[in-house]
């Protein structure tokens, strides 16, 4: 996959006429591997955050919209980590990662940007905005998804040399 990914970049930059060094077509079949990752993570975590909502819905918890991101964020953090490790951020010849130590920063990271800002990106959008509950875990998306990978590939993944 990374060699059709490398063609097609190298490719589209030729169309606009722009010169790519390999690091900078290495670094685009990363972040393209790491977005096909976090469109499946969305979607698991959005699920996750309406069902939560629904199923607290009865209840009618002002709060709601909270427990519904904790829910989806540790949930969806699992499978981030999983494909972001097999897929996105691999580790070289000569280079070591330990998963234990890989898994606990990437809840840290995927903690800042999704519990602590996405719950305060939710109170503005939901509370100050009157957006709908349902739709603001979308719009945190536009904030959260390009800082998650720049903190993924430069602290969470970042693999050590043996």
């Amino acid at each position: 996959m990374d060699e059709v990914l490398r063609h097609v970049i190298v490719k589209v930059c030729k169309l606009f006429k722009a010169d790519i060094s390999d690091a900078s077509v290495s670094n685009l079949v990363q972040f393209v591997k790491f977005g096909l990752v976090g469109i499946s993570n969305t979607v698991i975590s959005y699920v996750l955050n309406v069902i939560t909502l629904l199923l607290l819905k009865p209840f009618q918890a002002g709060w709601d919209y909270i427990a519904a991101n904790l829910v989806a964020f540790g949930l969806s953090v699992l499978w981030s980590f999983y494909w972001n490790n097999r897929f996105v951020f691999t580790t070289e010849k000569g280079e070591h990662r330990s998963v234990f130590k890989t898994l606990v920063k990437t809840y840290i990271s995927y903690g800042f940007t999704g519990i602590v800002l996405n719950n305060i990106l939710s109170w503005l959008w939901i509370e100050k905005l009157g957006i709908s509950k349902f739709a603001a875990p979308l719009i945190n998306l536009i904030v959260s998804v390009p800082l998650n990978f720049i903190i993924n590939k430069l602290w969470a993944f970042k693999a050590e040399k043996k």
